[in-house]
């Protein structure tokens, strides 16, 4: 047990004290002109891309539903006159 704590007091101590650019990636340490850091700009314009196409296609959904229902109330024959029973 007293290895195990050993083993882990000295993983902690090395975290702490490592030099920060171990910790940071090309993107966060300041190299913007990285491979990593143009394939994350990459991921990120394709992720906005999908979320914009998304949102297109819901718009389009919506209005083709307007329209639809436009033309439906137009073509709807307009009696103006109350529609009494036969029975009554």
């Amino acid at each position: 047990m007293k290895t195990f704590l050993k083993t882990i007091f000295s993983v902690a101590a090395l975290a702490v004290f490592a030099p920060s650019p171990v910790f940071a990636c090309a993107a966060c340490f300041g190299r913007s002109d990285s491979a990593l850091a143009s394939g994350m700009n990459w991921g990120i314009f394709t992720l906005m891309g999908v979320i914009v196409t998304v949102l297109v296609a819901i718009a389009s959904f919506f209005i083709y539903i307007i329209r639809k229902e436009t033309a439906a109330n137009d073509s709807a024959p307009n009696d103006s006159a109350p529609k009494i029973p036969a029975n009554v």
